[in-house]
């Protein structure tokens, strides 16, 4: 097995590090500091994991995002977030909606068929239309 290379870390990566770990707005982000902040004390990544409540593995994946991005590795979240193929039809769909509101949801749910040709069941277009139109 390959020898791990150690982690060095720059004045300004403590300086970041011992900060954002209390002070970044995203929680998310708070820990992956802290882990590597312990782990820049000299805490094994093991222990490290278990202070912050993490497990191994993703202690090791932060360790990893800070060997390939530094802090600001750390601070990037590249996950896709599904888009509902509606949203693209959201300015006719609110327009005609205003003009002439559904009395029901399944009225809706033909409407949007009728105008967008997408078919979807009345928990969907519910969902829509409370987050999308109000």
């Amino acid at each position: 097995m390959a020898k791990r290379q150690r982690l060095s870390f720059s004045q300004e990566d403590m300086r970041i590090l011992g900060q954002e770990r209390y002070e970044h707005p995203d929680p998310r982000v708070q820990k992956r500091m802290e882990v590597l902040w312990l782990i820049s004390q000299k805490v094994t990544h093991g222990e490290a994991a278990r202070l912050a409540g993490v497990s191994r593995a993703t202690a090791e994946r932060y360790v990893a995002l800070y060997r390939h991005g530094g802090a600001a590795g750390l601070r990037r979240f590249d996950w896709c977030k599904p888009v509902s193929a509606m949203e693209q039809h959201r300015d006719t769909l609110e327009e005609s909606f205003r003009k002439h509101s559904p009395h029901t949801v399944a009225e809706a749910c033909a409407r949007i068929k009728e105008e967008t040709g997408l078919e979807r069941r009345p928990t969907q277009v519910r969902a829509f239309l409370k987050k999308r139109l109000g």
